[in-house]
């Protein structure tokens, strides 16, 4: 029987900014740790790599997601409008579409996570959005995140 794949799993190749992301975060687990802990993440280093880099804290119970950090990417006016915010009370504006669900599924599988937006008619509007998670507290407590277009 086969195995089902999970919402927003990793199926193929990343984009080079994001899989850069993604071998950076792989190299901050410490010894059989699954996910690092948040406070090896360095976000100068992330933002080196590549991709329009933001950090979202995490709150459980009940679940939300802030923005804490946003690179550039997303207009002045629209990163006024999130940061600092929950993202369940504000419009959220591209590239964060389903960003909600992807956070959730990132968090309760305790895995990277990539949504991955094709837009037809318009090539210029497509990307890749790459979370990941980061232990603090006993729980995860922060996501990791990345946008490259087209």
């Amino acid at each position: 029987m086969n195995q089902p794949v999970a919402p927003f799993a990793i199926v193929r190749p990343l984009a080079g900014p994001l899989d850069a992301l993604l071998t950076y975060w792989q190299g901050l687990r410490r010894g059989a740790a699954e996910i690092p802990f948040w406070d090896d993440v360095d976000l100068t280093e992330a933002q080196r790599l590549g991709g329009e880099v933001f950090l979202l804290d995490v709150f459980a119970q009940p679940e939300r997601f802030r923005f804490s950090i946003l690179q550039q990417g997303v207009p002045r006016a629209e990163q006024e409008a999130i940061l600092g915010r929950f993202i369940d009370e504000v419009s959220l504006p591209h590239p964060f579409e389903l960003l909600r669900a992807q956070c959730s599924a990132t968090v309760e599988e305790q895995r990277p996570s990539v949504y991955h937006h094709a837009d037809p008619a318009s090539v210029s509007e497509n990307y890749e959005r790459l979370l990941l998670p980061a232990w603090g507290e006993g729980q995860v407590r922060m996501l990791l995140g990345a946008v490259a277009r087209g």
